[in-house]
């Protein structure tokens, strides 16, 4: 590993467009230098170099090492760079995204912002948990009402198939242990499944505090987007985790919601899935930016003086 910078500055109209690039690339227990202008990760197996302009996002996992070249070129590549669990089910932190503009964010928030446009999401949103059924004239109460019903089904069902006794929902997040097995159980999977969410928001450059049907805390569509995914991923892992040992179900769980996220390529989805949800096509046009001025009339250059105007 050189950690050798390229002579040449990279070019950030001629980087690869985000929808052309991998979605995400997962690191753990390396160690990732630089080499010119491609990556290197080195292991116990060798070194791999890696275009770093052909990734949208770096997942940095337990026991990996990142050099301060390696991090110049990334930022270069417009590469997103987020700090992670292992393999990728807790979020810690993020770098800048790869949208170097405010364009997904703004887009964002006139959903947000527009009653119908929010309300045409939300339905969008239940419509990928109630597959072949019609919610396009439901309202919002209605819409609830029957999301509560299929979670009650599920959850009923998986007590069935793994054997588990079922109640009902219950937690208090001010005393984790005060929870059943199947219930910390859950907790646990959806703490996992958020920190995935939070990581996929980011790195697209919208805003995790601007949610559609949650709203009020700054996780509110890192709730939004886990959501779609619970009934698949952590709600079985959970029953499965407290069916095979009660008492470590609670830290068994993360290694079945681990293997759930890596088997249902869930990363790739929620990225597919988010861009859908905010009515983003493409990513092509979203990558470089101007500095400009808000005006009530027209958006305005920065950098010059208005006084004469």
């Amino acid at each position: 590993m050189t950690g050798k910078p390229s002579s040449e500055p990279l070019d950030r109209l001629s980087l690869s467009k985000v929808e052309e690039r991998i979605s995400f690339l997962y690191v753990e227990r390396a160690a990732v230098n630089r080499d010119n202008n491609a990556l290197t990760i080195h292991d116990h197996r060798g070194i791999a170099h890696v275009p770093a302009t052909d990734i949208a996002v770096l997942l940095l996992g337990p026991g990996t090492k990142v050099t301060f070249a390696a991090m110049a070129l990334l930022g270069d590549s417009g590469v997103s760079v987020a700090w992670v669990g292992e393999k990728g089910i807790r979020y810690y932190a993020h770098g800048r995204p790869v949208a170097k503009t405010a364009r997904n964010a703004i887009a964002q928030a006139e959903i947000v912002t527009h009653q119908r446009r929010r309300l045409y999401c939300a339905r969008q949103m239940y419509a990928m948990r109630f597959p072949g059924e019609d919610v396009s004239r439901l309202t919002m109460a209605q819409l609830r009402g029957r999301e509560g019903a299929r979670m009650k089904r599920i959850y009923a069902a998986e007590s069935e198939r793994t054997g588990v006794f079922w109640n009902r929902r219950s937690y208090d997040p001010n005393d984790f242990d005060s929870g059943d097995p199947i219930n910390r159980a859950l907790t646990a999977a959806n703490a996992a499944l958020y920190g995935i969410a939070h990581a996929v928001i980011v790195s697209l450059g919208f805003n995790p505090a601007l949610g559609i049907v949650h709203q009020g805390t700054d996780r509110s569509l890192v709730y939004d987007l886990a959501d779609l995914y619970k009934a698949e991923i952590t709600i079985p892992a959970a029953f499965d985790a407290v069916a095979s040992a009660q008492m470590n179900a609670d830290r068994i769980v993360r290694h079945h919601v681990r293997d759930k996220v890596v088997e249902k390529r869930l990363v790739e989805r929620m990225v597919k899935d988010l861009l859908f949800l905010m009515e983003v096509r493409s990513e092509a046009d979203r990558i470089d930016a101007e500095l400009r001025l808000w005006s009530d009339l027209a958006v305005v250059p920065s950098g010059v003086n208005w006084e004469d105007q």
